[in-house]
């Protein structure tokens, strides 16, 4: 039997990438909606209930107004964009953090798919948190490098124009007023009691990121090591298919010396690593923010929903 799916925004970059891992699926029949109907309310809630799975790429607003078109109970949802990540009636859709987060998709009718930064810094953070080797009130600092892919279209159109502007050459931080739409995410799933300090940065670059949170070993909720901190992230991961914990320090799979952030490019995998000194421990998480931190992980969740292999389709 092939599940029919639906895709409210098919053609932006999260729904295109998401047609892009269904090609060659004999169970996933694709219910397209014409160019000139995308935004008509009629037809769009019609191939929403007609649909056993239907994917949400759109902005909040819009997703929003989606889940209250569908009355067909069978219908199942799962949103990438913002507006539910925080809701407790949804289902958080990154399945390695914890069995009860796999039981919670696999269960679900509503699933919404985490930010591409929360992605990383959930799974590099929420083990340690629930340790107890951080304390919820550990003020946190985290820094993040992203291909411009996640920008936008208007912004992508920009980067991949004859004239670019001479500082789209080299890395842009922005969200300078700290109000970046994925930290009351962050703040939620990992465990925190207040909003980490996030400096993202976008970089000439197509698709790929690492997200690194640096922290001071003496201000740590208890007396451990960087070696430690392995152990621990290893222990949570072990066995998972798509979150990998590397080993300590790089040692072996580093670039020459250096991390690159486009490594895990067009995949659905994760790389964790952990560095560190007598002083410091430096958590690194690397992903395609299109991958493991958009499409790739929407399709493994519904994957996960369809009580089928959770790596189909994807690599």
């Amino acid at each position: 039997m092939a599940y029919k799916v639906f895709i409210d925004g098919q053609e932006g970059t999260t729904g295109l990438r998401i047609v892009e891992r269904f090609q060659g699926r004999s169970d996933v029949e694709l219910l397209k909606i014409d160019e000139d109907l995308r935004k008509n309310t009629a037809e769009r809630k019609r191939l929403i209930n007609e649909s056993d799975f239907t994917f949400l790429c759109l902005p909040d607003a819009a997703a929003i107004e989606s889940v209250s078109l569908v009355e067909n109970k069978n219908t199942r949802v799962i949103d990438a964009s913002t507006a539910h990540r925080t809701n407790p009636a949804w289902a958080y859709g990154l399945p390695e953090l914890s069995a009860e987060h796999r039981a919670k998709i696999a269960s679900s009718s509503r699933v919404a798919v985490p930010g591409c930064y929360a992605s990383g810094f959930n799974a590099a953070l929420y083990p340690v948190v629930k340790e107890g080797l951080i304390a919820p009130y550990h003020p946190i600092v985290c820094h993040a490098v992203s291909g411009y892919s996640g920008a936008g279209k208007k912004t992508i159109a920009v980067y991949e124009s004859e004239n670019k502007p001479f500082e789209y050459n080299s890395p842009r931080q922005y969200s300078m007023g700290k109000r970046h739409k994925h930290i009351k995410e962050m703040m939620a799933v990992s465990g925190l009691s207040y909003p980490p300090i996030f400096n993202p940065i976008v970089d000439d670059y197509y698709n790929g990121m690492v997200v690194t949170i640096p922290l001071h070993l003496r201000a740590m909720a208890k007396k451990t090591s960087a070696q430690h901190v392995w152990e621990v992230l290893s222990e949570h991961y072990e066995g998972q298919n798509f979150v990998k914990v590397m080993p300590f320090g790089g040692e072996g799979v580093l670039e020459d010396g250096f991390l690159a952030a486009n490594t895990l490019r067009d995949t659905n995998l994760m790389q964790i690593f952990v560095f560190g000194n007598e002083d410091h421990v430096l958590l690194c998480s690397r992903l395609d923010n299109l991958g493991k931190g958009a499409s790739g992980a929407a399709v493994q969740c519904m994957n996960i929903m369809m009580g089928i292999d959770e790596t189909t389709g994807l690599i």
